[in-house]
């Protein structure tokens, strides 16, 4: 029996090749420049199969190999595939990883060092993002003065900002009262500097040194790798 062929909307389709969001390939197909079959599509939600054959600018495009990798973040880069003002890019440090388009999955802030996933599988990186996965992302932190155990334990007892509750998952010091390590699962804006700066506090050094089970352990500044075929089962699991 012939496998029946399995469709999915054309936007969906464009952003696996590595072309661009969703949202993008939503745009290009309005103005007309994406063709099925020979033909100009500008309905949104058409639907290809793996036997059509797609265009984009006249040119064919296909499904992409997956690639993940992680890199070890200096400060100074910004997390952003450009910038108009000219400042240093995360990307610009994985330029000769691969030819296929990756993008990091969540962000680091400039001045914040550590592991940064890049992938070009957006399924993943959709669901490593979502707040029902409650993805453990670790930190070491070193503040501008000592830590004090009422504020220490503050912290562990759930601080409340402007934007809501501040869950703390784990927090323990690091042979000094001024360097901790911190564990949280939310992805709030510069969650962990605000939570300090909160409380009287300057961050003034902020790594990230583990993102779900990926650890940047003998990874040195500014250099990446390829994820372990391990490490791909284990993010593989997230459901």
């Amino acid at each position: 029996m012939k496998k029946e062929a399995i469709s999915i909307r054309l936007n969906r389709f464009i952003a696996m090749c590595g072309i661009c969001s969703r949202r993008k390939a939503d745009l290009l197909i309005e103005k007309g420049k994406v063709k099925i079959n020979g033909n100009i599509i500008t309905a949104l939600g058409t639907k290809v199969n793996s036997q059509d054959i797609v265009m984009v600018d006249g040119k064919k495009i296909s499904i992409e190999r997956k690639r993940y990798i992680i890199l070890n973040k200096p400060k100074g880069y910004i997390t952003t595939m450009s910038d108009e003002r000219g400042r240093k890019t995360v990307l610009s440090l994985i330029k000769d990883a691969y030819k296929e388009r990756l993008v990091p999955v969540g962000r680091l802030d400039r001045n914040t060092t550590g592991l940064l996933l890049f992938t070009n599988d957006g399924i993943l990186a959709k669901k490593l993002m979502h707040p029902k996965h409650e993805i453990k992302k670790t930190y070491n932190v070193e503040l501008n003065r000592d830590l004090c155990k009422k504020d220490f334990d503050a912290i562990i007892n759930n601080i409340t900002l402007s934007d809501g509750l501040v869950i703390v998952d784990r927090l323990e010091y690091r042979g000094s009262n001024k360097k901790l390590k911190i564990e949280i699962h939310i992805g709030k804006n510069r969650i962990i500097r605000r939570l300090f700066e909160h409380l009287g506090y300057n961050v003034e050094k902020l790594d990230r040194i583990e993102y779900a089970h990926l650890t940047k352990k003998h990874l040195p500044l500014g250099k990446w790798r390829v994820l372990t075929n391990v490490e791909l089962k284990e993010l593989s699991r997230i459901t």
